[in-house]
């Protein structure tokens, strides 16, 4: 029997700069998707594109190009600009442990495309062409259809809101978008059209790439929640039009990451880079933070939900993630009892239902540190566990720790051997001072370990030792 299939289509990155946390949050969250997907046993094909070019300043119809005027002010070619920042991107979605999607398109490579699904909406009449450019027509398309059903808006509260702006006469009313926009002597980046030399509009590219590896109708789109309206509605639009029916049976949308409660993004020049995160260079910055501290403290929050960066957040996400795997670590060294106090058969199942209820990954996680409570106090036998209970716990931290939120010790600094091998030093250097009953030295190690998140107990057994 063939595999159910599960197509997703994501917005991805316009690469005009280096990525920031922002570009961060999606990645991971549709990430997630794909990672649990495929767990579930579909076969997946997980479209996420580039965008290099079509997208103007502002996200509006008129202007310049994102890429084109980078690539002026730096005296490149824009195919230099778009590679060298796409590389970046994918260096740090690397270091994040975001998987390659099966597609990564890119726009300038399916201007064809493009150009097909401008001549069905002009053909079907939802569209008109002016001085070279094509608008497609929202009023009459709202006759029919509504245009603002994802995200709620109603075109007559959208005509009364929106403003006239200067260069858009050639529209017939000003919330028409671009499909196609005639370049200006100056543009850049430009192509041989029926109507004009230009270049397509930004939200075609979406619609042209998720029809040609998805079909005219597939099952998931992703991206932020900023690109709902207008991105997503246009999108809708133009795909109902050309191909006859909705493009998607399920949206999702990630919320956004904010800085004191404001947005973070480019256009406001309050974002900090990943590159920046990951040295620590940042003003915002009281310390460098790993890219499974990033991942990690992205997922404790729904993907819903709005993310607000502190330095505090990303502490106390380091301090959890040492903890979880410091637990994962301590799992073999648990001497196994002919049967369990601790009754743990319903976590696995407790695990699934979290992210079964729409990508729970803040109530998995809990889940997960629940299992980190028990192995903690086994170790510190507290509690016992029977042998196949020690396997049981060490199948849910691989399956859905490590496979399904892809977290890395190693990225997380976790290196569990030396860490082991250099506890094992300090405490035997307190416990030689205690023998010789230099209390000073033995009281300052403990205080300076506990000082770094380090308790430690002295038992019967021996001396034990975790991370708080």
């Amino acid at each position: 029997m063939n595999p159910p299939f599960a197509g997703i289509y994501v917005c991805g990155p316009t690469v005009y700069g280096d990525p920031h946390l922002g570009h961060a949050r999606p990645a991971i969250i549709f990430d997630l998707l794909f990672r649990y997907l495929q767990h579930l046993g579909y076969k997946v094909r997980y479209v996420r594109n580039i965008t290099d070019v079509g997208h103007l300043e502002n996200d509006a119809d008129e202007g310049e190009d994102k890429i084109a005027k980078k690539a002026r002010l730096e005296k490149l070619e824009p195919m230099e600009v778009v590679q060298y920042f796409t590389d970046r991107y994918h260096d740090a979605m690397r270091l994040l442990n975001v998987k390659n999607p099966s597609i990564e398109p890119r726009a300038s490579g399916h201007i064809m495309e493009q150009m097909e699904i401008i001549r069905k909406i002009l053909d079907a009449g939802y569209a008109y062409e002016s001085n070279g450019s094509v608008y497609f027509d929202v009023e009459k398309y709202n006759q029919k259809y509504h245009y603002g059903k994802l995200s709620g808006r109603v075109l007559e509260d959208l005509i009364s809101n929106t403003r006239e702006l200067e260069g858009q006469e050639e529209k017939h009313n000003a919330f028409d978008f671009a499909l196609w926009k005639k370049a200006q002597s100056e543009h850049i980046m430009r192509w041989h059209s029926p109507w004009s030399d230009g270049f397509p509009g930004w939200h075609l590219e979406c619609s042209a790439m998720g029809t040609k590896y998805l079909g005219e109708q597939f099952d998931i789109h992703g991206g932020g929640m900023d690109l709902m309206f207008p991105h997503h509605e246009s999108e809708i639009a133009q795909s109902v039009i050309a191909n006859g029916k909705e493009p998607v049976r399920y949206w999702m949308h990630n919320n956004m990451i904010t800085i004191n409660g404001q947005k973070m993004g480019k256009s406001l020049g309050n974002f900090i880079t990943l590159s920046e995160f990951f040295s620590g260079n940042h003003a915002s910055l009281t310390q460098a933070y790993s890219a499974a501290t990033i991942r990690f403290f992205i997922l404790q929050a729904h993907y819903r939900s709005q993310l607000d960066f502190s330095n505090e957040a990303l502490q106390a996400a380091e301090k959890g993630l040492k903890r979880l795997f410091a637990a994962i670590s301590l799992l073999p060294k648990i001497i196994p009892a002919s049967s369990s106090t601790e009754d743990i058969s319903k976590l696995k199942e407790q695990c699934y239902e979290a992210m079964n209820d729409d990508l729970n990954s803040p109530i998995l996680i809990a889940n997960l540190f629940e299992a980190v409570r028990i192995v903690n106090s086994a170790y510190d036998k507290k509690l016992q566990l029977s042998a196949e209970d020690i396997a049981f716990l060490k199948e849910i931290f691989e399956v859905f720790a490590i496979e399904i939120l892809g977290l890395q010790p190693e990225a997380a600094g976790e290196q569990t051997e030396l860490v082991d091998n250099l506890m094992q030093l300090i405490l035997s250097i307190r416990q030689n001072a205690r023998s010789n009953k230099d209390f000073a030295t033995s009281d300052l190690i403990r205080n300076q370990l506990t000082k770094a998140g380090i308790s430690i107990k002295d038992t019967k057994e021996g001396v034990v030792w975790n991370l708080e």
